[in-house]
C-alpha cells in the first residue's frame, strides 16, 4: 500500500533520523514510495557524520550537513536497552547513572536535535516534526508502574516537545508538532520485550504517517498512536 502525505506541499522534502533502527527503516521505505515526495534523506549512526546523542557538537556538525527546507522530520531515534540494561521494574533496581543515560538518550540527544534541525524546517506552509515517543510517557495513562527510566524519559521528552512546539508555531503557525506511539512493534529496541503478536514496523509507519497527515496545527503539540487516537499526555 502506497500512502502519499496530501497534506504536505507536492515534492515535499522529508528528512529521517534513526534511518538504521525498524520503525525509521520502514519510515524511510514509506517516504521514498510517496510520489508526492521529492526528497528523503535518510540520517544513520556514522552517516553522514559521526554522530551521537550525547555529543551536541556532533549534532551541531550533523545539521550542517543536512539539506534544507525540509517539510517533515521524522526523528526515530531512542532506546530501551541501555548498555546492556534494560528498563527497571523496581525502585530498589534505580541506578543514578543508568536514569540519566535513559534521559540522554530519549529525552536531551532529541531535544538538541530539534534546537540544531528545526530552523530547516521550512516557512509559510505545513511542516511536521514528528518524533517517537511512546505510551509509557504518558503520566495519567500510567496505570502498571514499573520502567522508570523510560517512562521518566518520554514523560520529559513529551514536555520539551510541548514547550518546542508553541515557540515553533510563533513563526511557523502551519507547523504540527508531534509525538507518536508506534505501537507494540517488533525491531531491535522491543524485541526482548514483545510477542509474536507485535506489529510489523511498516504496518505501524503507515498507521503514524495517516495519523500526522490529518493532525491540525493546533500550535500545540499533539500525542498521537498509530491508529490516529490521542493518548493523554
Amino acid at each position: 500500500m502506497t500512502l502519499s502525505m496530501l497534506g504536505l506541499r507536492e515534492g515535499y522534502r522529508a528528512l529521517v533520523v534513526g534511518a538504521s533502527g525498524g520503525i525509521g527503516q520502514a519510515f524511510v521505505q514509506a517516504l521514498r514510495a510517496d510520489p508526492r515526495c521529492s526528497d528523503v534523506q535518510a540520517v544513520r549512526r556514522g552517516d553522514p557524520i559521526d554522530w551521537d546523542l550525547g555529543d551536541e557538537a556532533s549534532l551541531t556538525a550533523l545539521a550542517a550537513q543536512v539539506q534544507g527546507p525540509l517539510h517533515l522530520v521524522v526523528d526515530a531515534t531512542g532506546a530501551l536497552t541501555i548498555d546492556g540494561q534494560g528498563p527497571e521494574k523496581r525502585l530498589q533496581e534505580l541506578d543514578a547513572q543508568r536514569l540519566l543515560r535513559s534521559l540522554q538518550v530519549n529525552a536531551v540527544g532529541p531535544a538538541l536535535l530539534l534546537r540544531h534541525l528545526s530552523p530547516l524546517l521550512a516557512r509559510g506552509e505545513r511542516v511536521i516534526w514528528a518524533k517517537l515517543s511512546a505510551r509509557v510517557g504518558s503520566i495519567e495513562d500510567n496505570h502498571k508502574g514499573g520502567w522508570y527510566g523510560y517512562r521518566a524519559a518520554k514523560a520529559a521528552l513529551n514536555q520539551l516537545l510541548q514547550t518546542a512546539a508553541i515557540e515553533i508555531s510563533r513563526q511557523r503557525p502551519l507547523a504540527v508538532v508531534a509525538a507518536l506511539q508506534p505501537g507494540t512493534v517488533r525491531s531491535a529496541l522491543s524485541r526482548p520485550f514483545v510477542g509474536d503478536d507485535a506489529l510489523a514496523p511498516e504496518v505501524a509507519v503507515q498507521g503514524l504517517l495517516q495519523a500526522l497527515d490529518a493532525a491540525p496545527a493546533t500550535r500545540r503539540a499533539v500525542f498521537l498512536d498509530y491508529r490516529g487516537q490521542s493518548i493523554p499526555w
